[in-house]
């Protein structure tokens, strides 16, 4: 088998095994061809190359002005190629695992204050009519259960047709978890509700979405929302840059953090699979409370 072939394999298992995303299919499949094709002008593949020719696309990698982030991902699919390789028994080696990936240091996410998502909150709701009730719903949803924007815009209209307390989410992996929704986002939509029909593509009344629109999947795009939340934004007078549907996960987690939720709690809530992926938020919020005691504190003031 050629190293195309043990590509292909690692696609499938991905796929059928951990039940991967396409876009993430996509994303693996392009970082081994990336690799496939630097390893091929060195006269071998991903079947037959040694330590040191992986080592050298590795510090190829920083040495094409690439991002740290695309470059750690595309170690981390090599690496992963490999375990699965091994595993297989198709190599007796895993000619990366001498190779230390290079340490960087994870930005800290963007996040808004609550007086800034209010804000966005009553921009959204102030827009004419049904749209304004649309987007202050998905707005409310977002940030009251931390939710994906994928999540988010996939959500069907059976979940939410009973006014329930929480929703069952369907996240990464096919892993489900609980999503709470308070009182505010409850009213959000229920307002909506009352005019969803408004958004049907015509002669779509079974339209089995919570949110749908004309486009061709049936349902408002995360692009289109990402826009209509930059709107409100600007709106509402905050720098759209500084704003995206991920944000409103992160202000979700922040917030939460901040009020004293455990980290635990948190990371169940977003879906993590590891809690070292949730800890980040514990930096944000430290930075916020180191920011109040030094400007609140009567101490600090002297």
């Amino acid at each position: 088998m050629s190293g195309a072939d043990w590509i292909e394999a690692f696609l499938e298992m991905m796929a059928g095994e951990r039940a991967s995303a396409r876009n993430t299919l996509t994303a693996y499949g392009k970082d081994l061809a990336d690799a496939q094709a630097f390893l091929k002008g060195r006269g071998v593949d991903l079947s037959n190359a040694g330590p040191e020719q992986i080592e050298a696309y590795f510090a190829a990698l920083s040495d094409r002005g690439m991002s740290p982030a695309t470059a750690a991902r595309r170690r981390s699919a090599v690496r992963q190629f490999y375990r699965f390789v091994l595993g297989e028994g198709w190599r007796a080696d895993d000619p990366s695992r001498r190779v230390d990936a290079p340490k960087k240091g994870r930005p800290l996410p963007k996040v808004l204050s609550r007086a800034e998502v209010d804000a966005i909150i009553a921009a959204a709701g102030a827009r004419d009519g049904a749209q304004g009730l649309r987007l202050a719903c998905m707005v409310e949803l977002a940030y009251a259960s931390g939710l994906r924007i994928s999540e988010l815009t996939a959500l069907p209209l059976a979940v939410l047709a009973r006014d329930p307390a929480y929703l069952i989410v369907k996240g990464k992996g096919g892993k489900e978890r609980l999503a709470p929704l308070n009182d505010a986002a409850r009213a959000a939509v229920k307002a909506y509700l009352e005019v969803r029909k408004g958004f049907l593509p015509k002669g779509d009344a079974a339209n089995p979405w919570l949110f749908p629109s004309r486009s061709k999947a049936g349902r408002l795009t995360p692009r289109r929302f990402a826009q209509l939340l930059d709107e409100a934004a600007a709106d509402a007078g905050i720098d759209p840059a500084r704003v995206s549907p991920h944000v409103l996960r992160h202000a979700f987690a922040t917030h939460l953090l901040e009020g004293g939720a455990d980290l635990r709690v948190v990371q169940k809530l977003l879906g993590h699979a590891d809690i070292a992926t949730t800890q980040i938020y514990t930096h944000v919020a430290g930075e916020r409370l180191r920011e109040v005691v030094a400007s609140k504190h009567p101490l600090a003031k002297k």
